[in-house]
């Protein structure tokens, strides 16, 4: 049988990174003298990458960007934001925990975020975490992001995993959306930048520590998920 494959979110999901992506995108939008954001922000700013983000936080300041504008504001935040990886970022408590039995069980693990994939791949592996990961993708990886399904079934086909035997866990509507896109069960974790409380966005299930990511959960939503979609169930 095909190892169960687990793919994570990035930001808000596997990593706290809000401490490090509030100061880089308030050193960025500085250069053109828009107010700081807060933390309080980050809900509505994240979520498809840093282009977007950059463009939200100055609308939020009412001051709207020429597109000419963003190509330097994104390097100067990419350059910021690398420089000083990993800062504050970490894990979230009884990640690695977690990780370390779905591995010891078999199964396959993934990154699929809207993050630039050379940011992604980068900050992993300051925090030693590149080992787990099967493959990892990015918003820039293929002609497409989530919440487009070929976002998600890209990473599943560069994991070597099976889209019958996938879950993805996120913090936020394109995780959701994307799961439920690809035809497979998601998991919803509340800790993230989510601005809607993260039952309300419809995933499979929802857990709210870590602990409670088991090899016998990701069994069983698979097992549900494939009962219920008989057509799945064929190929």
């Amino acid at each position: 049988m095909t190892p169960a494959l687990v793919v994570f979110d990035l930001d808000g999901t596997l990593l706290d990174t809000h401490t490090d992506l509030v100061e880089s995108l308030n050193y960025t939008i500085a250069a053109i003298g828009v107010a700081p954001v807060s933390y309080d922000d980050l809900t509505h700013l994240v979520g498809h990458g840093a282009k977007v983000m950059i463009e939200r936080a100055c609308g939020l300041r009412g001051h709207p960007l020429a597109q000419e504008q963003l190509p330097a504001l994104l390097n100067r935040f990419i350059a910021h934001y690398t420089d000083n990886m990993p800062g504050h970022t970490a894990p979230y408590p009884s990640l690695v925990e977690a990780m370390d039995q779905l591995k010891s069980a078999g199964c396959k693990l993934a990154v699929c975020t809207n993050k630039l994939e050379g940011l992604a791949r980068n900050l992993i592996e300051k925090l030693e975490l590149t080992h787990y990961f099967d493959a990892i993708t990015g918003g820039d990886t293929f002609t497409v992001r989530k919440p487009d399904a070929q976002h998600l079934l890209g990473t599943i086909e560069r994991a070597g995993g099976d889209v019958r035997r996938t879950v993805m866990i996120g913090d936020s509507v394109n995780d959701i959306l994307v799961a439920r896109n690809a035809g497979v069960p998601s998991i919803a974790v509340p800790f993230g930048y989510s601005d809607v409380p993260v039952e309300t966005l419809g995933p499979t299930s929802v857990i709210t520590h870590f602990k409670e990511l088991t090899p016998a959960l990701i069994n069983e939503l698979i097992e549900d998920f494939t009962s219920a979609t008989p057509a799945a169930a064929a190929g």
